[in-house]
């Protein structure tokens, strides 16, 4: 809309009514009420006919004789009696004379004959108008203070300055008529310029209604249709709306107005008024919510936290726009223009794009923010909100409208699928780089493990949306990262997954999910290798795995993308580390049980016996200093391998201290070489892989 071709078209009203008119008259030559006769006989008989219209000439001077003998007559009478005067034209009856004027216009139009000369009751009317609309433009009477008859009748008489201007329009050719219809003509040009001010001021009173009648039950109410074409533009009864901001009386006159200055030829001075008053209010309620115009400069500037909580306000607010927004103001407008449905889904169209651009300048601006790992959440945020939001408006836009905010959408969802694609390159880059030279103590869960795990947890809560972006967006064969590296991207690579005997191809985002697991895998093999205790490597690749297989079952998305054929491979995994685990460390202390060497003939040797107790002993000792420095955060895997430990050791040392404990003199020498009872053994090692380096178990008595 050129707001400026349309706002210089709108006269200013910078002076009152009352000085304008006198100064206007004063222009034209002529004088107020009390000479009013006198100056339209001087000025009728002054004009002269067209050429060849002696009759019109003759009617003219007989008019004029006429007039000077009433006046000649009235000025008797005011000599005669002083206290009496005239009674002032009535409106009522003036306006029924303008009415059959009007009609007799168009008689004479319809049938092509000589239109009627200016009645002077035509001056009359125009003065009496011009009074009235004074006294509406007073600070004290405005439209919207009045009540509900009085302004439909000021409303009325307006409607009727229009037709009037519009039936002389038809003559404005005839020379006898360019004086009135420029007097009528700025009549009406003032009054709608009143009621413009008028129609601006109750919509800027939004704002007071707001805060007063928030909790006030009645609501504004949206008027019926009704015949545009009957003169008086009288709004019919109204029903609910979603705009609380406006009264139902302020609505009411606010129908009234915009119906009076579109029948006035003023319908773009009050489409620009009404279009400024509620982008305003618009404006004005979701910076009450927290959203903030940004430039694009602004929002490179900020650093995440706060664009973070921007992010968050822009996500409610471009929600609220569809469900809340757009919807009660496509009620106002439909209430307002009632008779004009066109005008109203222009005007909701034309606001709904002001308001979609702007919260889309956001979002591209933050499309073009340097892209972080942890920015993927709120990117994957607006996304869906821009795919799933934005055609919920069709039923509110134009065609025209909708498919240029189609358009930017698209445009603004390719940066941000463009800039997920890449983050997921970063978090590849970031787990091969990875290669710190300082094993986890007690072999725990890695750091990089938690988080890669983490992260893809979260991201997987909006699989469905990653698989559209990898899906749609997988043209991109080479991002470049945020530290200048590069990553490949092949959607034609493709991994077999046996599932149930089937075999089916893997989606780009399996495919990528795949990729981040086998790279960690990787990365956590090479780290358990910087362990020199080979038990507890196996320990730390058991708490990796372990964690990393409940975060999957955890997960029905994740657990969906991996498959079970992964699951069991991992879990397999598992297994073995376990065993190795087993060997390294239990394997060898229960090789201090063996019998083997034992028995000599038939006979046990005792040097040997003392040998094989102290040696266990020892092993003992040892394995349960160290190891329960070592960590089993996970309760369940704890367990089980305190559980399996003590199968594996209790039974074999019960049988042996069972079968050879005897060999042993009673007393200190039982006592020296036979330390633990199988409850002890079974006590320590249930004080295992707390992660506290804590002293031998001391003997059971």
């Amino acid at each position: 809309m050129d707001t400026e071709k349309e706002k210089s078209n709108i006269p200013e009203k910078s002076q009152s009514f009352v000085s304008r008119n006198n100064e206007d008259e004063k222009n034209e030559g002529y004088q107020h009420d009390s000479d009013l006769k006198d100056e339209i006989t001087t000025a009728e008989a002054a004009e002269p006919p067209p050429d060849g219209d002696a009759e019109a000439k003759q009617d003219n001077v007989a008019a004029a004789g006429s007039d000077m003998e009433i006046k000649e007559g009235e000025e008797s009478c005011d000599v005669k009696n002083s206290e009496s005067s005239p009674s002032p034209p009535d409106l009522s009856k003036v306006s029924e004379e303008i009415d059959q004027y009007i009609f007799n216009l168009s008689i004479s139009k319809r049938d092509d004959s000589n239109p009627p000369d200016v009645p002077i009751f035509v001056e009359q009317f125009a003065i009496l108008v011009e009074a009235k609309i004074e006294d509406y433009d007073s600070d004290d009477s405005p439209v919207k203070k009045c009540s509900e008859q009085d302004s439909t009748s000021f409303l009325d008489t307006i409607n009727r300055v229009c037709r009037l201007s519009t039936a002389l329009l038809e003559f404005s050719s005839e020379y006898k008529y360019a004086y009135t219809i420029n007097r009528i003509g700025g009549i009406l040009q003032r009054a709608m310029s009143y009621f413009e001010e008028e129609f601006k001021s109750l919509l800027d009173d939004h704002k007071l209604s707001a805060s007063e009648h928030n909790n006030n039950d009645s609501k504004p109410r949206q008027s019926t249709s009704s015949n545009p074409n009957q003169d008086a533009p009288e709004p019919g009864p109204v029903e609910e709306t979603n705009s609380p901001a406006y009264s139902e009386e302020n609505l009411s006159n606010l129908i009234r107005l915009s119906r009076a200055m579109i029948v006035g030829g003023h319908e773009s001075e009050c489409r620009f008024a009404y279009f400024v008053a509620r982008r305003n209010a618009l404006e004005e309620s979701l910076h009450k919510q927290g959203f903030e115009k940004h430039s694009i400069d602004d929002v490179q500037k900020m650093n995440w936290e706060s664009l973070e909580r921007e992010i968050v306000a822009w996500l409610k607010i471009f929600r609220q726009c569809a469900t809340v927004h757009f919807p009660s103001e496509r009620k106002l407008s439909d209430a307002i223009f009632s008779d004009y449905p066109l005008i109203s889904e222009s005007l909701v169209s034309s606001l709904s794009r002001n308001m979609v651009i702007q919260l889309l300048t956001f979002s591209r601006a933050v499309a073009m923010t340097k892209r972080a790992a942890e920015k993927l959440f709120k990117f994957l945020d607006i996304y869906e909100v821009l795919r799933d939001v934005l055609p919920t408006m069709e039923s509110l836009l134009s065609v025209e409208i909708m498919d240029e905010l189609k358009t930017e959408t698209s445009l603004i969802r390719s940066w941000f699928a463009e800039s997920m694609i890449s983050i997921f390159g970063e978090l590849e880059n970031s787990i091969k780089a990875d290669s710190g030279k300082t094993p986890v103590p007690g072999g725990a869960v890695h750091p990089l493990t938690r988080y890669t795990m983490n992260y893809l947890k979260y991201a997987c809560e909006y699989k469905d949306s990653l698989e559209q972006v990898f899906r749609e967006h997988q043209k991109i064969d080479r991002v470049e990262s945020v530290t200048g590296s590069e990553f490949e991207y092949n959607p034609e690579a493709q991994v077999q997954n046996v599932n149930n005997d089937q075999t089916e191809k893997q989606s780009p985002f399996q495919l990528q999910m795949v990729k981040v697991m086998d790279l960690l895998d990787g990365n956590l093999d090479a780290k358990s290798k910087l362990y020199k205790d080979i038990s507890l490597s196996s320990i730390f690749m058991m708490n990796n795995g372990r964690y990393i297989l409940q975060k999957i079952k955890g997960s029905t998305e994740i657990n969906s993308l991996m498959g079970d054929t992964w699951y069991r491979k991992r879990s397999s995994d598992l297994r073995k580390y376990h065993k190795c685990y087993q060997r390294e460390t239990w394997g060898k202390l229960l090789s201090c049980l063996h019998p083997e060497g034992l028995n000599v003939n038939g006979k046990v040797v005792k040097p040997v016996l003392k040998e094989k107790f102290n040696s266990f002993n020892k092993m003992f000792d040892e394995i349960h200093k160290t190891q329960s420095s070592w960590v089993v955060s996970d309760e369940q895997l704890q367990s089980e391998l305190r559980v399996s430990i003590s199968n594996m050791v209790i039974p074999a040392y019960r049988s042996f201290l069972g079968r050879f404990s005897s060999i042993f003199t009673p007393g200190r020498q039982t006592e020296k070489y036979v330390k633990y009872q199988p409850e002890d053994i079974e006590t320590n090692i249930d004080e295992l892989f707390d992660g506290n380096a804590a002293p031998s178990g001391k003997r059971r008595v």
